[in-house]
Protein backbone atom coordinates (compact mmCIF):
# COMPACT_ATOMS: atom_id res chain seq x y z
CA UNK A 1 0.00 0.00 0.00
CA UNK A 2 0.89 3.75 -0.63
CA UNK A 3 1.61 5.43 2.65
CA UNK A 4 -0.52 8.66 3.75
CA UNK A 5 1.79 11.56 2.28
CA UNK A 6 0.46 14.73 4.31
CA UNK A 7 1.84 17.40 6.59
CA UNK A 8 -0.79 19.14 8.86
CA UNK A 9 -1.98 22.57 7.57
CA UNK A 10 -2.00 25.29 10.19
CA UNK A 11 -4.06 27.23 7.73
CA UNK A 12 -7.45 26.50 5.26
CA UNK A 13 -7.86 27.22 1.92
CA UNK A 14 -5.17 27.35 -1.27
CA UNK A 15 -2.30 27.07 1.93
CA UNK A 16 -3.12 23.50 2.89
CA UNK A 17 -0.80 21.23 2.23
CA UNK A 18 -1.18 18.21 -0.41
CA UNK A 19 -2.91 15.09 0.82
CA UNK A 20 -2.68 12.03 -0.83
CA UNK A 21 -2.34 8.30 -0.72
CA UNK A 22 -4.34 5.14 0.07
CA UNK A 23 -5.92 3.29 3.11
CA UNK A 24 -7.83 0.70 4.09
CA UNK A 25 -10.89 2.86 5.45
CA UNK A 26 -11.71 6.22 4.43
CA UNK A 27 -14.12 8.22 6.81
CA UNK A 28 -15.66 11.42 5.74
CA UNK A 29 -16.87 13.59 8.19
CA UNK A 30 -15.61 13.64 11.72
CA UNK A 31 -19.00 14.07 14.00
CA UNK A 32 -21.04 12.10 16.12
CA UNK A 33 -21.35 9.20 13.56
CA UNK A 34 -17.64 9.27 12.32
CA UNK A 35 -15.94 9.52 15.15
CA UNK A 36 -18.44 6.62 16.36
CA UNK A 37 -17.34 4.61 13.81
CA UNK A 38 -14.02 5.28 13.91
CA UNK A 39 -13.61 3.90 17.97
CA UNK A 40 -15.93 0.74 16.60
CA UNK A 41 -12.96 0.04 13.92
CA UNK A 42 -10.55 0.35 16.68
CA UNK A 43 -8.23 -2.43 17.19
CA UNK A 44 -9.32 -4.01 13.60
CA UNK A 45 -5.49 -3.91 12.45
CA UNK A 46 -6.61 -1.08 9.17
CA UNK A 47 -5.09 1.97 8.15
CA UNK A 48 -7.92 4.12 8.78
CA UNK A 49 -7.90 8.03 7.85
CA UNK A 50 -10.89 10.61 8.76
CA UNK A 51 -11.25 13.65 7.30
CA UNK A 52 -13.35 16.67 7.96
CA UNK A 53 -13.01 20.28 7.01
CA UNK A 54 -12.76 21.56 10.13
CA UNK A 55 -10.77 19.68 13.33
CA UNK A 56 -12.56 17.38 15.57
CA UNK A 57 -14.97 18.94 18.29
CA UNK A 58 -14.39 22.81 16.22
CA UNK A 59 -17.82 23.16 15.56
CA UNK A 60 -21.12 22.19 17.28
CA UNK A 61 -24.38 21.69 14.72
CA UNK A 62 -26.77 20.30 17.31
CA UNK A 63 -28.51 21.59 20.70
CA UNK A 64 -26.04 18.27 21.96
CA UNK A 65 -28.59 16.39 23.81
CA UNK A 66 -29.37 12.60 24.38
CA UNK A 67 -30.87 10.29 26.51
CA UNK A 68 -28.38 10.19 29.23
CA UNK A 69 -27.84 6.15 28.91
CA UNK A 70 -27.01 6.51 25.40
CA UNK A 71 -24.13 8.63 26.80
CA UNK A 72 -23.41 6.38 29.52
CA UNK A 73 -23.10 3.04 27.85
CA UNK A 74 -20.74 4.80 25.56
CA UNK A 75 -18.42 5.90 27.72
CA UNK A 76 -19.14 9.91 27.44
CA UNK A 77 -20.77 10.40 30.76
CA UNK A 78 -17.95 13.47 31.54
CA UNK A 79 -19.47 15.42 28.53
CA UNK A 80 -22.79 15.73 30.40
CA UNK A 81 -24.22 19.12 31.37
CA UNK A 82 -27.37 18.78 32.69
CA UNK A 83 -30.05 16.13 33.17
CA UNK A 84 -34.01 16.29 33.05
CA UNK A 85 -36.12 14.10 33.88
CA UNK A 86 -39.40 15.92 32.69
CA UNK A 87 -40.21 17.91 29.84
CA UNK A 88 -42.59 20.82 29.50
CA UNK A 89 -44.69 21.42 26.74
CA UNK A 90 -45.63 24.83 25.87
CA UNK A 91 -49.30 25.60 24.01
CA UNK A 92 -51.23 28.63 23.63
CA UNK A 93 -53.72 27.68 25.88
CA UNK A 94 -51.09 26.92 29.26
CA UNK A 95 -48.27 24.12 29.72
CA UNK A 96 -47.97 20.51 30.51
CA UNK A 97 -45.11 18.42 32.27
CA UNK A 98 -44.72 15.19 30.70
CA UNK A 99 -42.75 12.76 33.27
CA UNK A 100 -40.06 10.99 30.98
CA UNK A 101 -39.31 7.23 31.54
CA UNK A 102 -35.80 7.97 30.92
CA UNK A 103 -33.08 10.88 31.51
CA UNK A 104 -31.96 13.19 28.64
CA UNK A 105 -29.20 15.31 29.08
CA UNK A 106 -27.64 18.20 27.56
CA UNK A 107 -24.22 17.62 26.95
CA UNK A 108 -20.48 19.71 25.80
CA UNK A 109 -20.13 19.02 22.03
CA UNK A 110 -16.78 19.42 22.08
CA UNK A 111 -15.73 17.13 24.99
CA UNK A 112 -17.97 14.44 24.06
CA UNK A 113 -15.86 14.74 20.63
CA UNK A 114 -12.46 14.45 22.25
CA UNK A 115 -13.63 11.28 24.33
CA UNK A 116 -14.89 9.70 21.29
CA UNK A 117 -11.22 10.77 19.65
CA UNK A 118 -9.49 9.15 23.03
CA UNK A 119 -11.12 5.71 21.70
CA UNK A 120 -10.00 5.76 18.34
CA UNK A 121 -6.02 6.98 18.48
CA UNK A 122 -5.26 4.53 16.13
CA UNK A 123 -6.86 6.83 13.14
CA UNK A 124 -5.68 9.23 11.12
CA UNK A 125 -7.14 12.61 10.92
CA UNK A 126 -6.59 15.54 8.42
CA UNK A 127 -8.53 18.64 8.10
CA UNK A 128 -10.07 18.39 4.06
CA UNK A 129 -13.01 19.48 2.42
CA UNK A 130 -14.57 16.40 0.31
CA UNK A 131 -15.39 17.56 -2.94
CA UNK A 132 -16.57 14.24 -5.26
CA UNK A 133 -15.61 10.14 -5.87
CA UNK A 134 -14.66 8.26 -8.72
CA UNK A 135 -16.36 4.98 -7.60
CA UNK A 136 -14.72 1.58 -8.22
CA UNK A 137 -12.73 -1.73 -6.21
CA UNK A 138 -10.77 1.21 -5.14
CA UNK A 139 -12.49 4.50 -4.42
CA UNK A 140 -10.73 7.69 -5.97
CA UNK A 141 -11.89 10.52 -3.42
CA UNK A 142 -11.18 14.00 -4.43
CA UNK A 143 -10.24 16.60 -1.87
CA UNK A 144 -9.40 20.29 -1.67
CA UNK A 145 -5.71 18.99 -0.99
CA UNK A 146 -5.54 15.84 -3.57
CA UNK A 147 -6.87 12.49 -4.10
CA UNK A 148 -6.94 9.37 -1.81
CA UNK A 149 -8.14 6.13 -2.03
CA UNK A 150 -9.50 3.21 -0.56
CA UNK A 151 -11.85 0.62 -0.86
CA UNK A 152 -13.71 1.19 1.98
CA UNK A 153 -15.65 5.20 1.87
CA UNK A 154 -17.94 6.07 4.41
CA UNK A 155 -19.73 9.47 3.96
CA UNK A 156 -21.02 11.28 7.00
CA UNK A 157 -20.70 14.40 5.94
CA UNK A 158 -24.25 15.80 6.65
CA UNK A 159 -27.46 16.18 4.66
CA UNK A 160 -25.67 17.45 1.13
CA UNK A 161 -24.82 13.29 0.88
CA UNK A 162 -21.29 14.55 -1.28
CA UNK A 163 -20.37 11.24 -2.20
CA UNK A 164 -23.73 10.18 -3.90
CA UNK A 165 -23.72 9.60 -7.31
CA UNK A 166 -27.49 10.75 -7.42
CA UNK A 167 -29.13 14.87 -7.64
CA UNK A 168 -27.79 16.56 -5.31
CA UNK A 169 -30.46 17.88 -2.47
CA UNK A 170 -31.07 21.61 -2.31
CA UNK A 171 -33.00 23.45 0.14
CA UNK A 172 -35.45 24.92 0.17
CA UNK A 173 -36.78 22.61 -2.52
CA UNK A 174 -35.24 19.37 -0.81
CA UNK A 175 -37.24 17.31 2.41
CA UNK A 176 -35.21 19.07 4.80
CA UNK A 177 -36.60 21.11 7.63
CA UNK A 178 -34.27 24.15 8.93
CA UNK A 179 -32.88 25.11 12.73
CA UNK A 180 -31.75 27.61 14.53
CA UNK A 181 -30.26 28.59 18.22
CA UNK A 182 -29.25 31.27 20.08
CA UNK A 183 -26.39 30.44 23.13
CA UNK A 184 -27.01 32.89 25.52
CA UNK A 185 -25.34 32.92 29.26
CA UNK A 186 -28.14 31.69 32.09
CA UNK A 187 -29.51 28.95 33.82
CA UNK A 188 -32.67 26.24 33.64
CA UNK A 189 -33.95 24.04 35.41
CA UNK A 190 -36.38 22.29 32.74
CA UNK A 191 -36.35 21.03 29.39
CA UNK A 192 -39.12 23.00 27.13
CA UNK A 193 -40.52 22.70 24.22
CA UNK A 194 -43.15 25.14 22.72
CA UNK A 195 -45.71 24.13 19.82
CA UNK A 196 -47.14 27.58 18.97
CA UNK A 197 -47.52 29.23 15.88
CA UNK A 198 -46.38 32.73 16.86
CA UNK A 199 -43.05 31.39 16.58
CA UNK A 200 -43.55 29.20 14.09
CA UNK A 201 -46.26 27.70 12.23
CA UNK A 202 -45.13 23.75 11.37
CA UNK A 203 -43.01 22.84 13.73
CA UNK A 204 -41.47 23.39 17.73
CA UNK A 205 -39.52 25.84 19.57
CA UNK A 206 -36.87 25.10 22.36
CA UNK A 207 -34.74 25.81 25.23
CA UNK A 208 -32.38 23.50 26.49
CA UNK A 209 -30.43 24.44 30.02
CA UNK A 210 -26.56 23.27 29.81
CA UNK A 211 -25.23 24.29 33.12
CA UNK A 212 -24.56 27.82 32.06
CA UNK A 213 -26.01 28.16 28.68
CA UNK A 214 -29.49 27.98 27.40
CA UNK A 215 -29.26 26.41 23.78
CA UNK A 216 -33.30 28.36 22.93
CA UNK A 217 -34.23 27.63 19.11
CA UNK A 218 -36.73 27.49 16.50
CA UNK A 219 -36.80 24.36 14.33
CA UNK A 220 -39.61 24.38 11.27
CA UNK A 221 -40.51 21.21 9.04
CA UNK A 222 -41.10 24.16 6.27
CA UNK A 223 -37.88 24.77 4.92
CA UNK A 224 -39.07 27.67 3.39
CA UNK A 225 -40.25 29.38 6.50
CA UNK A 226 -37.71 31.69 8.35
CA UNK A 227 -36.53 31.02 11.63
CA UNK A 228 -34.32 33.99 12.33
CA UNK A 229 -36.93 36.50 13.58
CA UNK A 230 -38.62 33.85 15.79
CA UNK A 231 -35.53 32.58 17.48
CA UNK A 232 -34.58 36.23 18.33
CA UNK A 233 -38.55 36.63 19.61
CA UNK A 234 -38.59 33.29 21.58
CA UNK A 235 -35.31 34.30 23.07
CA UNK A 236 -36.62 38.05 24.32
CA UNK A 237 -39.95 36.39 25.67
CA UNK A 238 -38.07 34.03 28.18
CA UNK A 239 -35.61 36.70 28.71
CA UNK A 240 -32.24 36.29 27.37
CA UNK A 241 -30.09 37.82 24.44
CA UNK A 242 -30.07 36.21 21.28
CA UNK A 243 -26.34 36.09 21.08
CA UNK A 244 -23.96 32.75 19.09
CA UNK A 245 -26.58 32.04 16.54
CA UNK A 246 -25.85 28.16 15.40
CA UNK A 247 -28.17 26.92 12.72
CA UNK A 248 -28.51 23.69 10.27
CA UNK A 249 -30.98 22.19 7.78
CA UNK A 250 -32.16 19.12 9.20
CA UNK A 251 -32.90 15.97 7.06
CA UNK A 252 -36.27 14.47 7.80
CA UNK A 253 -36.60 11.74 5.27
CA UNK A 254 -34.67 8.62 5.40
CA UNK A 255 -32.92 7.45 2.40
CA UNK A 256 -30.99 4.35 0.94
CA UNK A 257 -27.65 3.93 3.62
CA UNK A 258 -25.57 2.54 0.61
CA UNK A 259 -25.01 3.30 -3.04
CA UNK A 260 -22.14 2.94 -6.01
CA UNK A 261 -20.08 0.92 -3.17
CA UNK A 262 -20.31 3.89 -0.77
CA UNK A 263 -21.66 3.94 2.83
CA UNK A 264 -23.60 6.80 4.29
CA UNK A 265 -24.43 7.31 7.72
CA UNK A 266 -26.25 9.89 10.28
CA UNK A 267 -28.03 12.70 8.13
CA UNK A 268 -26.37 11.96 5.19
CA UNK A 269 -28.27 8.72 5.35
CA UNK A 270 -31.44 10.46 6.47
CA UNK A 271 -31.30 8.94 10.03
CA UNK A 272 -32.13 12.09 11.73
CA UNK A 273 -35.81 10.95 12.89
CA UNK A 274 -38.50 12.89 11.74
CA UNK A 275 -40.79 14.88 14.38
CA UNK A 276 -38.22 15.23 16.92
CA UNK A 277 -35.45 16.09 14.71
CA UNK A 278 -33.45 14.03 17.26
CA UNK A 279 -29.96 13.26 15.25
CA UNK A 280 -27.03 12.29 17.78
CA UNK A 281 -28.69 9.17 18.76
CA UNK A 282 -29.31 7.54 15.54
CA UNK A 283 -25.61 8.51 14.36
CA UNK A 284 -24.74 6.47 17.10
CA UNK A 285 -26.81 4.09 16.86
CA UNK A 286 -26.16 3.53 12.91
CA UNK A 287 -22.63 3.61 13.19
CA UNK A 288 -21.84 0.86 15.69
CA UNK A 289 -23.79 -1.34 13.27
CA UNK A 290 -21.99 -0.08 10.16
CA UNK A 291 -18.85 -0.72 12.26
CA UNK A 292 -20.03 -4.51 13.15
CA UNK A 293 -19.93 -5.10 9.29
CA UNK A 294 -16.84 -3.21 8.10
CA UNK A 295 -14.79 -4.96 11.13
CA UNK A 296 -16.29 -8.41 9.17
CA UNK A 297 -14.62 -6.81 6.25
CA UNK A 298 -11.16 -6.17 7.40
CA UNK A 299 -11.10 -9.53 8.82
CA UNK A 300 -11.72 -11.40 5.32
CA UNK A 301 -15.16 -12.73 6.64
CA UNK A 302 -17.24 -11.01 4.23
CA UNK A 303 -16.74 -9.09 0.91
CA UNK A 304 -17.45 -5.13 0.89
CA UNK A 305 -20.31 -6.19 -1.43
CA UNK A 306 -22.24 -8.09 1.65
CA UNK A 307 -21.37 -5.78 3.95
CA UNK A 308 -23.35 -2.93 1.71
CA UNK A 309 -25.91 -5.27 1.37
CA UNK A 310 -26.33 -5.85 5.11
CA UNK A 311 -25.94 -3.05 6.30
CA UNK A 312 -28.16 -1.26 3.83
CA UNK A 313 -30.98 -3.89 4.82
CA UNK A 314 -30.46 -3.19 8.32
CA UNK A 315 -30.87 0.45 7.64
CA UNK A 316 -33.67 0.00 5.51
CA UNK A 317 -35.62 -2.50 8.57
CA UNK A 318 -36.80 1.00 10.14
CA UNK A 319 -38.23 2.33 7.15
CA UNK A 320 -41.49 1.78 8.70
CA UNK A 321 -40.64 4.03 12.03
CA UNK A 322 -39.21 6.48 10.18
CA UNK A 323 -42.73 6.80 7.86
CA UNK A 324 -44.47 6.61 11.17
CA UNK A 325 -42.63 9.92 12.68
CA UNK A 326 -42.43 11.78 9.34
CA UNK A 327 -46.27 11.01 8.96
CA UNK A 328 -46.98 12.51 12.50
CA UNK A 329 -44.61 15.26 12.07
CA UNK A 330 -47.03 16.34 8.42
CA UNK A 331 -50.12 15.77 10.94
CA UNK A 332 -48.53 18.20 14.13
CA UNK A 333 -47.72 20.28 11.30
CA UNK A 334 -50.79 20.66 10.43
CA UNK A 335 -52.42 21.15 13.80
CA UNK A 336 -50.47 23.65 15.74
CA UNK A 337 -52.13 26.19 17.30
CA UNK A 338 -55.55 23.60 17.16
CA UNK A 339 -57.41 22.87 19.94
CA UNK A 340 -56.90 18.83 18.54
CA UNK A 341 -53.43 18.82 19.70
CA UNK A 342 -53.85 21.25 22.63
CA UNK A 343 -55.66 17.71 23.96
CA UNK A 344 -53.44 15.18 22.90
CA UNK A 345 -50.25 17.33 24.50
CA UNK A 346 -52.83 17.51 27.43
CA UNK A 347 -53.57 13.60 27.06
CA UNK A 348 -49.32 12.55 27.03
CA UNK A 349 -49.20 14.44 29.74
CA UNK A 350 -50.95 11.59 32.11
CA UNK A 351 -48.34 9.25 33.17
CA UNK A 352 -49.24 6.05 31.88
CA UNK A 353 -49.07 7.74 28.55
CA UNK A 354 -46.25 9.86 28.33
CA UNK A 355 -44.76 6.53 29.58
CA UNK A 356 -46.00 3.81 27.08
CA UNK A 357 -45.08 6.64 24.77
CA UNK A 358 -41.79 7.34 25.57
CA UNK A 359 -40.52 3.90 25.91
CA UNK A 360 -41.81 2.76 22.51
CA UNK A 361 -39.92 5.86 21.18
CA UNK A 362 -36.61 4.79 23.00
CA UNK A 363 -36.84 1.37 22.04
CA UNK A 364 -36.71 2.34 18.38
CA UNK A 365 -33.20 2.71 19.25
CA UNK A 366 -32.55 1.13 22.71
CA UNK A 367 -29.67 1.99 24.34
CA UNK A 368 -28.70 -1.55 25.07
CA UNK A 369 -27.16 -1.44 21.45
CA UNK A 370 -24.77 0.94 22.86
CA UNK A 371 -21.42 -0.27 23.39
CA UNK A 372 -17.65 0.78 22.22
CA UNK A 373 -17.71 -2.89 20.04
CA UNK A 374 -20.89 -5.05 19.14
CA UNK A 375 -20.38 -8.59 20.30
CA UNK A 376 -18.89 -10.30 16.55
CA UNK A 377 -21.78 -11.60 14.17
CA UNK A 378 -20.99 -14.99 12.35
CA UNK A 379 -21.03 -14.17 8.90
CA UNK A 380 -19.48 -16.48 6.01
CA UNK A 381 -16.78 -16.25 4.52
CA UNK A 382 -17.16 -15.00 1.18
CA UNK A 383 -15.46 -17.20 -1.80
CA UNK A 384 -12.39 -15.39 -2.58
CA UNK A 385 -12.51 -12.87 0.50
CA UNK A 386 -9.24 -11.49 1.17
CA UNK A 387 -7.80 -8.76 3.97
CA UNK A 388 -8.68 -5.44 3.02
CA UNK A 389 -4.74 -4.55 2.52
CA UNK A 390 -4.86 -7.08 -0.13
CA UNK A 391 -7.86 -6.01 -1.80
CA UNK A 392 -6.31 -2.76 -2.37
CA UNK A 393 -3.16 -3.54 -3.67
CA UNK A 394 -4.73 -5.84 -5.99
CA UNK A 395 -7.41 -2.39 -7.61
CA UNK A 396 -4.50 -0.42 -7.46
Amino acid sequence: MIALMAVRATKRGAQRTPLSGDCDVLICGASFAGLTLARQLEGAGARVLMLDRYEVGERATSACAAPTEWLERLGLRESVRQTFGELVMHIPSGSVRWGLPFTFSTFDYRVLCELLRDGCHSTEFDTATVESIETGPLHRVQTDRGELRAPLVIDALGWRRVLSGGEPIQPPDARLSRGLEVHPSGNGSDMELWLDRRYVRAGYSWSFPADGELRIGVGSFEPRDHVKEPTVALAGDIGSEAVRFQGNWIPHKLRAATADGVFFVGDSAGHCLPLTAEGIRPAFYFALALGRELRHVLAGRATREQALERYGAFSAQHSWQYACMLGAQHLVGRMIGSAALAAAVRVAGVPAVGRWAFRHYLAIMAPQFAAWRLPAVAVPAAAGAAPLASVASSAT
